[in-house]
């Protein structure tokens, strides 16, 4: 059920992230370099990679046909190196690990079916080329926008995210030079009457150096988390004497990264959405090249949600669209407001289908999917970036959909 809590006096939403070197983000950013990698060659390449990490240890697998030579090995290495992972006191070291291959091509059934529609495949060849591509896959995916923070997400996962990017920075800047490269991050704020009131708790869990002094270094950890990460980040505004702070509530935090923990491509489809605040269809993210719906439809949805809350339409918005597999057109498209709408929402839905193209050849067309960008979307969220001009997230269509409406009001009156 979509979240309501507009007209509650008092509301508690609670949103996670998780570090670049947390071992499923690790398997996320190879299965995306991969992905770019066969993008920066052979922009046509069909790209399903999925990563498995384990203790100094990496397999890439999965449905990969490119015309690209791709250096797997080097991929991976590369990547484990930009994290941090250079030393396997941290559980993997990217110098040495050992890497196994086991990619295939992709299926030639999925492949006929996405490369001509079932649309042009009924019509002949009269179909238009936008129309022929058919979704990679069946499936729902959820876009969402909302109007707390500068980049229309979720306050919840915005902050958590640009908390885990802090804990980052302070480590390969020298600031916090103890720290690893495995962490979390999760934030509660306490809402009123829909409005974010102030965070309730702080969330900070960081992998780092081991020491014998370990009731001096609890101490300090959470002291120079607090100061270091939390406190540049959480406005102040939002701070009180009754705001928690957890740093480290485990206590110890040693053993992370694939040696703690067990890595996969596509485990943190919340952290790459909406924390939770919104549906999600199910389908993942990462190694997954734009035929794939799961990606491109729900970067369509968000672009689409986005624009519409830019436009003043509605606060809080969603976007539900759905696919068949090899089908071109989706099966449903539908607009959820939780009651914040300015306009009506058959109005809105109409404005979606006047001025959204949802066909999957159309998305990776008028979004420019076919580029080798996303590997940079594959830790800290793919939603509200402002580091990095992601073509979903731009709000180009905000202004016709304001005249649109417009239009449509000034006629009626």
């Amino acid at each position: 059920m979509p979240i309501r809590f507009m007209t509650s006096p008092k509301y508690l939403l609670t949103s996670e992230s998780v570090t670049e070197g947390h071992p499923d983000k690790v398997c996320d950013q190879i299965s995306d370099a991969v992905l770019d990698a066969a993008f920066s060659v052979d922009p046509m390449s069909r790209v399903a990679c999925e990563t498995v990490a384990g203790k100094n240890l990496i397999m890439i697998t999965g449905e990969i046909t490119t015309a690209a030579d791709l250096d797997f090995d080097a991929i991976a290495r590369e990547t484990l190196r930009e994290i941090g992972y250079t030393d396997l006191k941290y559980g993997i070291d990217g110098n040495s690990c050992g890497i196994i291959r086991n990619a295939s091509r992709q299926s030639p059934d999925i492949n006929a079916g996405v490369s001509t529609a079932l649309e042009a495949r009924s019509n002949g060849s009269g179909a238009d080329a936008r129309r022929a591509t058919g979704a990679g896959d069946q499936g729902m995916m959820v876009g969402f926008a909302c109007n707390e923070t500068d980049g229309l997400m979720p306050l919840t996962v915005d902050l958590s995210h640009r908390l885990v990017e802090r804990l980052a920075a302070v480590r390969k800047d020298g600031t916090l030079p103890y720290l690893g490269p495995d962490g979390k991050s999760q934030i509660t704020v306490e809402y009123r009457y829909g409005k974010p009131h102030r965070v309730d708790a702080v969330v900070i869990s960081s992998q780092h150096d081991d020491t014998d002094d370990r009731e001096g270094f609890t101490a300090k950890i959470r002291a120079d988390v607090i100061e270091h990460v939390i406190k540049p980040i959480v406005p102040a505004e939002l701070l009180d004497a009754d705001t928690k702070y957890f740093v480290n509530p485990s206590g110890w935090f040693v053993v992370g990264g694939p040696q703690g923990d067990s890595g996969l491509t596509g485990r943190k489809i919340l952290v790459d959405t909406y924390g939770g605040i919104a549906r999600h269809g199910g389908g993942a993210f990462s190694g997954k090249d734009p035929t794939k719906v799961d990606r491109s439809g729900a970067y369509a949805a968000r672009y689409v949600a986005k624009n519409l809350v830019a436009a003043g339409f509605a606060d809080r918005l969603e976007v539900l669209v759905s696919y068949a597999i090899g089908v071109a057109e989706p099966t449903s498209v539908a607009v959820e407001t939780f009651d914040t709408n300015h306009i009506p929402n058959e109005r809105i839905e109409e404005l979606v289908s006047e001025h959204f193209d949802l066909r999957p050849g159309a998305i990776i067309e008028d979004l420019q999917l076919r580029q080798p960008i996303y590997r940079k979307t594959a830790a800290y969220g793919h939603f509200g970036r402002k580091d990095l001009d992601l073509p979903w997230e731009r709000t180009d269509k905000a202004e016709a959909l304001k005249q649109a409406a417009g239009a449509v009001a000034t006629a009626g009156d």
